[in-house]
């Protein structure tokens, strides 16, 4: 089940920072996100999550109102608020936070199950995402018995196994090593099929997940487009550095 996302934010952090975004993904379609730190990249994701309520702005999902903010609103009675349990989106970190006390296979089952599958349905659900990522003979594996890849991938396993409406990836492969990052960024282009915002700082992940790249900049919007438009054609410095383009600053003159 996709959702198509209608998103405008504005979310005040501080005196001297706040983020002023509109978002709008197709059913379906997966933006990356990059920015340099303090860019707004985290308060995205949170708001969108609903960790974070809206100074301003409205966000819908398959024209389901998650967040309604008027202008000038007083705290804390303001507008609509979807609980971010009720929202229908997945957020997936660095970290897999997995439930140590649970298996490979039930933490998997365990959305399923919270969403009203019965145990063998959730169970068949798990068994069939665990062999997706590449884990058929690790069911019953602890998490305290898996690595940290093997971990990240019972996360992503768990995140899509409940068929989100939106997908919010963190930069979940920061923390991998280069194989298994490799492994788990094909994974994502293989099976993620909902409606995504994936924060990364690796254009690798970008030009092989994502259908659109989204430069933010001191909580603004600095360029977007098709990921290779965007590199091909850097807007910014920040641009540049990700294309590994370099700017020489110069005059022209009549002799070239």
């Amino acid at each position: 089940m996709t959702a198509a996302l209608s998103a405008q934010m504005r979310v005040v952090r501080s005196a001297t920072f706040d983020l002023d975004i509109d978002l709008d993904l197709a059913s379906g379609e997966r933006v990356a996100v990059m920015g340099p730190s303090g860019a707004g990249k985290s308060t995205l994701l949170a708001a969108l999550a609903g960790f974070l309520r809206l100074d301003a702005g409205r966000i819908e999902l398959d024209g389901t109102v998650l967040s309604d903010a008027p202008a000038g609103g007083i705290r804390p009675r303001r507008g609509i608020h979807v609980a971010p349990m009720d929202r229908g989106v997945m957020l997936l970190g660095q970290d897999a936070r997995l439930f140590p006390h649970l298996s490979a296979r039930e933490n998997v089952a365990f959305g399923p199950r919270a969403r009203g599958a019965s145990r063998l349905e959730a169970e068949r659900v798990a068994e069939e995402w665990l062999d997706r990522v590449g884990l058929a003979g690790f069911a019953e594996r602890m998490p305290a018995h898996l690595s940290g890849g093997q971990q990240q991938r019972v996360a992503l396993a768990r995140a899509l196994a409940v068929d989100p409406r939106l997908v919010l990836l963190d930069e979940p492969l920061t923390s991998l090593d280069l194989q298994t990052a490799a492994e788990i960024r094909m994974l994502l282009a293989d099976h993620l099929r909902s409606t995504a915002v994936v924060i990364t700082h690796d254009p690798v992940d970008a030009v092989a997940v994502a259908d659109r790249l989204l430069v933010l900049e001191r909580g603004r919007v600095a360029q977007q487009g098709a990921v290779r438009d965007v590199l091909r054609h850097p807007a910014t410095p920040f641009a540049e550095a990700l294309a590994g383009h370099v700017r020489i600053a110069g005059q022209v003159s009549e002799d070239g």
